[in-house]
This record gives structure tokens, C-alpha cells and sequence, in this order.
């Protein structure tokens, strides 16, 4: 076993201070769960297909949410979830994603790859940590996924 198997959430984020804010925030909703970070879509594609570094993965483990980051090096988070939604094998992982951005273009081209939630992250530390610790308390507790 490494640090990438059974893994619930992946987090795919290239701030430092937002990627940690957010571990942090998860960690405070007392919700057990294993959460993997990547910084650049690049990254997080290859986790999700086990390729690469991650060719090791256990592929039986799925993930119950992908946090998504819009603006980032390599590949960005548009064409991520472009790449998961339009392949067979990852179309139905949930992608919420989680950007500075405000842009209606964004919210709506989002919507129309299929995304499953669209949040832009507050300015305020607390109101932060609630945001992400209410989408960690939906995915992790409240929905439920079709068994494979």
C-alpha cells in the first residue's frame, strides 16, 4: 500500500496556502477521510488513470470527489474535467470545483462539461473553512454513488 490508495478525495490545486487552508478546513469537520493533493491537472489526470507516478494505484478505490481547481499550470481545470467527463471510465467521479474565479463564462462552461458543483472560494478564513467543510460533509456522508 502507498499514500495514493484509497484514497476519497483529490485535491488538485497549485496555491499552497489554498491547498493547506483546504486540508485544514477538511480536517476541522472531523470527517474521516484520505485526501490526496496534486498541483497542476497534469497530475491529477494521471492519479486518476494510474499512470505515470501513480501507475501503482489501486484502480478498485474510487474516489468520492475531485476538488478542482480553474487556474493552473500545464492544464487547467476546464480541460481536466473535459478529459474525465468525455471518457467512459471517469465520467461519473464527482468534480466540484473550487477557484478564485467568479466569471459567469466559467460557472457556465463548467456546467455545460458536466460538472457537479461550482464554488467560488470565500475571501474570509471562516467562511472558508464552513465552505469546504460542508462540500467534504456532502461527498464524504450525505451522497450516495452507485456501487460498481
Amino acid at each position: 500500500m502507498n499514500d495514493y490508495d484509497d484514497v476519497d478525495i483529490l485535491l488538485v490545486e497549485d496555491n499552497a496556502s489554498d491547498a493547506e487552508l483546504t486540508m485544514r478546513a477538511l480536517t476541522k469537520g472531523n470527517l474521516n477521510y484520505k485526501l490526496f493533493w496534486v498541483k497542476d491537472g497534469v497530475e491529477a489526470l494521471d492519479f486518476i488513470r494510474c499512470a505515470g507516478e501513480f501507475e501503482q494505484r489501486d484502480r478498485e478505490h474510487d474516489l468520492k470527489v475531485i476538488l478542482l481547481d480553474l487556474k493552473m499550470p500545464r492544464l487547467d481545470g476546464l480541460d481536466v474535467l473535459r478529459e474525465l467527463k468525455n471518457d467512459v471510465r471517469t465520467k461519473a467521479l464527482p468534480v466540484v470545483i473550487m477557484t478564485s474565479s467568479n466569471q459567469e463564462r466559467d460557472i457556465a462552461e463548467a456546467y455545460s462539461l458536466g460538472v457537479n458543483g461550482f464554488v467560488t472560494k470565500p475571501v474570509h478564513l471562516a467562511e472558508f473553512s464552513s465552505v469546504v467543510a460542508s462540500i467534504g460533509r456532502f461527498w464524504l456522508e450525505t451522497n450516495r454513488a452507485p456501487t460498481p
